[in-house]
């Protein structure tokens, strides 16, 4: 009896012993994982899918990476990113133009694109019947009250014979398209990819008019993936990695937009699901769409919008677009 009692005891202490060790090497392995803080742009949508993708199926930690998804705070992407508060932010072509060409430029540079097109446009409920740019004519706009807006706005009804002084412009901050256009005014700025997809969800019929319909140089990429300058020099192997199991994240989200969905709902349940399905089928196609990989950008796409910006004293200086953006981090297809 002796016996049994020391051998039971020896396997007691040699099982805690084993369970210890496997402790100790699973908090190494977690030690080993580069931390990584990536920053929105905006509240979590189905532009962001595929970087919870990349983090749910794991394919951040096969490249080593332990990655945080985060929310902005007060500022823009651009201005967190260079100055250090995350290694990379969800970003656009638009601010990414302004940080480069500002008096005192910003050290960012756009890493990839996240959708090949600007899929934004000027949105009012199907009954207003506006139907083209020169329809604005005698209507409210509500916006944030950027310059940006009043330069788009003036630009497409231009080309399309309207009138911009006969438009009357009010700000909404960041009232949700559907409040704004049914109880204050008559169109406003959206994306289509979740607005006007929520349109059709809800069965609430749109008029949509796409800003590069009007003007080819307003397509531009929206979103982009930014990195602080000093980290591409640095740590270029750390952009690599992280590029790697991104677009992973992103391929996938292509081929299964609606299990995709559900890495995007698992930290965002807030988000509504019918809407994200549908949205994420409509990106889906958007992604990637006409270039070999995912991230593509091309330089005409930064110069035509750049150009335009500068022609309107949008920025103040023209843009470099070779040190505005790089495809060099993605992976070779």
């Amino acid at each position: 009896m002796k016996k049994i009692i020391s051998l039971m005891i020896i396997i007691s202490i040699l099982g805690t012993i084993s369970v210890g060790c496997e402790s100790e090497d699973n908090t190494a392995e977690n030690e080993e994982l580069e931390k990584v803080t990536v920053i929105l742009d905006w509240i979590p949508n189905t532009n962001h899918t595929g970087l919870y993708v990349a983090k749910d199926k794991g394919y951040y930690e096969e490249e080593g990476l332990d990655v945080e998804i985060i929310q902005p705070s007060e500022g823009g992407t651009a201005d967190l990113i260079a100055s250090g508060q995350g290694e990379f932010g969800i970003s656009y072509q638009e601010e990414v133009t302004y940080a480069r060409t500002a008096e005192k430029p910003l050290p960012i540079k756009a890493i990839a694109a996240v959708i090949q097109h600007n899929t934004s446009g000027f949105a009012s409920l199907e009954e207003k019947g506006i139907t083209s740019p020169k329809d604005f004519e005698g209507k409210e706009y509500g916006g944030w009250g950027a310059l940006m807006e009043e330069a788009m706005l003036r630009a497409v009804m231009d080309k399309d014979g309207g009138n911009f002084s006969e438009l009357n412009m009010v700000n909404i901050g960041s009232l949700d398209f559907f409040t704004a256009v049914k109880e204050h005014v008559d169109f406003t700025w959206i994306y289509y990819g979740w607005d006007g997809i929520a349109s059709e969800v809800k069965n609430d019929p749109i008029n949509f008019i796409k800003l590069q319909d009007f003007d080819e140089n307003l397509d531009f990429y929206t979103p982009t993936i930014i990195a602080n300058e000093e980290l591409i020099e640095g740590e270029p192997e750390l952009i690599e990695r992280f590029l790697a199991a991104t677009t992973k994240g992103y391929e996938y989200s292509i081929e299964n937009p609606e299990d995709a969905v559900e890495s995007l709902l698992k930290d965002n349940s807030e988000i509504d699901r019918d809407i994200a399905i549908e949205s994420q089928k409509y990106l889906a196609n958007e992604y990637q769409a006409e270039v070999d990989r995912w991230g593509e950008m091309k330089p005409e796409m930064w110069a035509n919008f750049a150009n335009w910006m500068y022609e309107r004293d949008l920025i103040e200086n023209e843009l470099d677009v070779e040190e505005a953006f790089t495809n060099e981090f993605l992976p070779e297809k």
